[in-house]
């Protein structure tokens, strides 16, 4: 029996997914019985604020179908179909008839492309007082009370003070030099973009409450470390992407100067404050709008001019001044809580070669936030997210679920996202918000409960041995898959922990997991060196309980990622071209027959398909 409708199949709709302004969508149904009388497209506009019903035409091949022109703007198109008899009329939807919901098309403005540079590559995210130090930095003269720990190998503070509260004031000392130092270990990783989390002046070690935007904080290094750093990563092939925070600064700041270290009057001490107009009081100076309430986080008032001309539009503005200095993109903190005016205005303040990455937690599409639909992937906005639906489906299929969620999630992100969105997305498994990934994969029991455990746990041998095979596992699917696979620093190296700050250690420098840093030079090598894994489409061919296969393909170039997430083996007959096959991870090669290769994966088992080399 053939189908009605299928949005992702081109005989029912084309092009797949999204659509530009203006391009023409074609949609077909087979309605399936003879007395149908009429079949209506029916269309309503997220922002556009309009509905219209299209007559479709019989096409004589039990087909009904129309042209659709999208819209000259950006928009979402919410559709669905209304199918007439001789004696009542029946809405049909995703879930079939009588359905009042519908089907999504995401119109978006390709006039601006996205650079090529960032899907393509690697990139490596670095929390910059963690990473690697050159020197005990003497803290003198800096903002803030700030406490350096001798040891690089000590446990970040985590118990409150006196007063109750975690002040986040110990640092360890990373730099920018030290970054610059290991540049050659992360081209061996083949890293093509470093993410760096904020390097601005402030008094916490996360750097997340800036101080003064126009500063690199002095225990980081200066403007020049900086520059030397863009400049020697350049030369390496590398880009580097910086953190704005853009939505609220510290209370210790420039502009705040809650606490009167810096010289000028800041919005907390005076009204005639240049930065007043920037936060929101009632009444000043000690109720303001402050980030999720918390008091040292007073929240900005993006949209207003002086700030605007600040961070984006000025001859010297934040956004601009950084990127002259050598910065490639930013990557937009909480960008949920930017205006969609604001983050339009950084991209259109950038060339076509730099990018804008935000931090959205959902689907970028239809993420609603503050009660409005926002408008983050529609072409004038971000160039991409970071793709946390990615880790979502893909942690809960090798924390057991099955395969099929994270096919249908992630297909369903690709019918949505427009292609440079979806092929510009950052993927990741960790970061300095989330667990480490080889603490929860390796989990065989229930996590410690209190905070004194977490500090100091670690994998048994056994959870360890579990958790290092499931993390291979993972990361071939990240490195595989379409957008740019990040890699949390030391999640190569075996580093451990639970949430925050526990997942914010030191690299363990002379003490990595020697077999990890060589998977993942291996993953990088091959992610660098097949042009399908860069930008090539994406096929399924597997999804079913612990089994996952899908291919990548470019015009000359194909490669296969086949796993096994489960406790026993798995056998697939899966399609291949030609009559032999290299395993690229093992070397191991197969023969075809009729097109079809058949591969038996051991339980934790990972395969990279690929044409053998001649």
């Amino acid at each position: 029996m053939s189908k009605i409708f299928d949005s992702r199949d081109p005989e029912y709709k084309s092009p797949f997914g999204a659509a530009a302004c203006g391009a023409a969508v074609r949609f077909a149904v087979r309605p399936g019985t003879e007395n149908v009388t009429g079949v209506s497209l029916l269309l309503r506009r997220e922002f556009g604020g309009t509905e219209q019903a299209l007559p479709l035409s019989p096409s004589g091949d039990g087909r009904w179908q129309v042209v659709y022109t999208a819209p000259a703007e950006p928009d979402l198109v919410w559709y669905a179909f209304q199918f007439t008899y001789s004696d009542r009329v029946r809405p049909y939807g995703p879930h079939g008839f009588d359905d009042s919901s519908r089907w999504q098309l995401t119109v978006y403005d390709d006039s601006r492309p996205s650079p090529a540079w960032f899907g393509r590559g690697v990139t490596y995210q670095i929390f910059p007082d963690r990473f690697c130090r050159l020197s005990v930095p003497n803290t003198a003269g800096m903002v803030g009370d700030r406490v350096v720990h001798q040891s690089w190998d000590d446990t970040p503070v985590w118990r409150p003070d006196e007063n109750g509260i975690v002040r986040n004031n110990d640092f360890f000392g990373g730099s920018l030099a030290g970054i610059t130092s290991q540049l050659d270990y992360l081209q061996s990783m083949g890293v093509g973009t470093l993410y760096l989390c904020p390097i601005f002046e402030s008094d916490s070690n996360h750097r997340y409450d800036t101080a003064d935007y126009r500063r690199i904080d002095p225990m980081l290094g200066t403007e020049a470390d900086f520059r030397a750093l863009c400049a020697q990563a350049r030369q390496r092939g590398m880009r580097v992407i910086l953190d704005g925070v853009f939505n609220h600064t510290g209370n210790n700041s420039r502009y705040f100067n809650a606490q009167g270290f810096y010289p000028e009057l800041g919005a907390a001490q005076s009204r005639e404050s240049p930065y007043y107009s920037w936060y929101s009081f009632h009444p000043w100076p000690d109720d303001y709008d402050a980030w999720w309430g918390i008091k040292n986080l007073p929240a900005v008032n993006e949209l207003e001019k002086s700030y605007v001309d600040y961070i984006i539009e000025g001859d010297n503005s934040i956004i601009k001044r950084w990127l002259r200095a050598g910065a490639s993109g930013w990557r937009l903190d909480v960008a949920d809580e930017l205006p969609d005016e604001f983050i339009v205005k950084i991209r259109a303040a950038m060339n076509e070669e730099k990018i804008v990455i935000g931090e959205v937690w959902e689907d970028g599409t239809t993420k609603i936030a503050y009660s409005q639909r926002r408008k983050y992937l529609l072409g004038r906005e971000t160039n991409g997210l970071m793709n946390y639906p990615f880790r979502t489906a893909l942690m809960a299929y090798l924390l057991g679920g099955g395969a099929e969620y994270f096919r249908d999630s992630m297909e369903e992100l690709r019918e949505n996202y427009p292609a440079p969105a979806f092929y510009g997305a950052m993927n990741f498994l960790s970061t300095h918000d989330t667990p480490r990934l080889l603490t929860i994969l390796g989990l065989t029991s229930p996590a410690p409960q209190t905070r004194d455990e977490r500090a100091v746990y670690q994998l048994s041998d056994s959870d360890l041995a579990r958790g290092m095979s499931l993390l291979k596992l993972a990361a071939l699917i990240l490195y595989t898959f379409p957008g740019s696979p990040m890699l949390y620093y030391g999640d190569e190296a075996g580093m451990q922990g639970f949430e925050d700050p526990f997942n914010r250690g030191t690299y363990p420098w002379g003490r990595e997991n020697a077999e990890l840093v060589q998977y993942f030079q291996q993953l990088g090598a091959l992610r660098k060196s097949h042009e399908a894994l860069q930008s090539g489409t994406i096929v399924y061919h597997a999804a079913q309980g612990r089994a996952l296969a899908f291919s990548r393909r470019s015009e000359h170039d194909h490669c296969l990622t086949a796993v096994n997430a489960g406790d026993e083996p798995v056998t697939l007959t899966l399609p291949w071209d030609g009559t032999l096959a290299e395993d690229a991870l093992s070397h191991q090669e197969f023969f075809c027959g009729n097109g079809l290769l058949r591969l038996t994966l051991e339980p934790y088992g990972t395969m990279l398909v690929t044409q053998p080399q001649e």
